[in-house]
């Protein structure tokens, strides 16, 4: 019996060397995502060594994060842990096994949602979108509150009850929007700008009532947070979860974990308005009360102490009899007393009063001044002082 023999043999080196062109030379290898499950995990000086296997065990592939590559990684492989790999493939010729070198690690699902979640909050955070200095005061005692909700969701109902009790009579603006799903983001930007537009609410109550992550992921949005932060008009927002702060939370001028706390936070109690204006006018009028007793009070005093001053004081005679002199003096020097007694003034038309004839002229028109009444005189005749009439 004789054998076939192949004219031409490779060896063992030379189909690994043959394979590793053939996967390291393939340029869909050379940067490839893997997504799966971390079966085991061995930790070395140089470098970490991990399985990555898919969740029903039914695939693995060896995989290999150089520690030089350790501050470039998001996450440390950990047994269990679902991760999103990014590497190249790489032929181990010793062994005759291809492994992935891995570039970056990443949380696969609900981990990665996280991280990029986290990632957004870092970069707004830096540009000062959650900075408490940015945030505007809600208005006291607004007279119109607009609300960015579903018409038909319960978060609706609850603010216009809670706003009702609070506060009758006020104005409520409703700019209807979607609260979850794809067109969420852009209906909840429209709605805020609707408001803005409009220019009539003193502030604005962005709401939804509680769910899970998933529905809320529109409030992370970063289109939302910008429109929120881009408002005119200040923004209270009321979603309805407790755990976890969403962006819009964070952006948002005040925040409340339901819609009914939301609109508590936008109004004050009427009734108790009311009730502290009543006390104010209280303690105004008993404030009144009280300075005009003391005001009383004090002016008793002071005529109680004028009472007890001596009368017939020497100091007192002293002062009344300079006073009468003084009177006297003043009466004698008074123009009007002067004329009184019988006497005239005399006066040219320049307004001088006339003290001498000198410079008089003849037909030149005096006023003569008496203590009743006032002539109008023509100069007929002057004479000197020793001429008789």
């Amino acid at each position: 019996m004789s054998s076939i023999l192949p004219d031409t043999t490779l060896s063992v080196a030379g189909l690994t060397s043959y394979l590793q062109d053939l996967l390291q030379g393939d340029r869909y290898l050379r940067s490839v995502w893997l997504t799966g499950e971390v079966t085991n995990v061995s930790p070395y000086p140089t470098a970490c060594y991990f399985t990555l296997s898919d969740p029903d065990k039914s695939a693995a592939i060896r995989c290999v994060a150089w520690n030089n590559q350790g501050q470039k990684l998001v996450q440390i492989p950990v047994k269990g842990e679902q991760l999103l790999v990014l590497g190249s493939i790489r032929v181990y010729n010793k062994r005759g096994e291809y492994q992935l070198n891995v570039v970056e690690l990443l949380p696969a699902g609900e981990g990665l949602q996280a991280l990029r979640l986290q990632q957004l909050r870092s970069r707004l955070d830096a540009e000062g979108f959650f900075d408490p200095a940015r945030k505007r005061e809600i208005p006291a005692h607004p007279q119109i509150v607009a609300v960015v909700a579903s018409d038909s969701s319960a978060a609706w109902g609850d603010i216009q009850r809670t706003l009702a009790q609070r506060y009758p009579g006020l104005r409520v603006l409703l700019s209807h929007t979607k609260v979850e799903g794809e067109s969420a983001v852009a209906e909840i930007v429209r709605a805020i700008a609707r408001v803005e537009w409009d220019g009539r609410a003193d502030v604005i109550i962005l709401a939804r009532g509680g769910g899970s992550a998933d529905s809320l992921a529109c409030f992370n949005d970063e289109r939302v947070v910008r429109a929120i932060a881009n408002c005119a008009i200040p923004i209270i927002t009321g979603i309805g979860h407790e755990r976890d702060e969403s962006l819009a939370d964070l952006v948002a001028d005040k925040r409340a974990h339901t819609p009914t706390a939301a609109a508590a936070q936008a109004v004050p109690i009427l009734a108790d308005l009311y009730f502290e204006h009543k006390q104010r006018m209280v303690n105004l009028a008993s404030a009144v009360r009280a300075r005009f007793q003391a005001e009383e009070e004090h002016l008793q005093l002071l005529q109680n102490r004028l009472k007890r001053l001596p009368a017939t004081s020497r100091t007192l005679r002293q002062a009344t009899g300079k006073l009468e002199i003084l009177q006297e003096k003043l009466s004698a020097l008074n123009p009007a007393a002067v004329l009184q007694r019988g006497y005239a003034a005399v006066i040219q038309s320049d307004g001088t009063i006339v003290r001498t004839t000198d410079g008089l002229e003849l037909g030149e028109e005096l006023t003569v001044r008496l203590s009743r009444g006032v002539l109008k005189v023509k100069i007929v005749e002057v004479l000197d002082a020793e001429e008789k009439l």
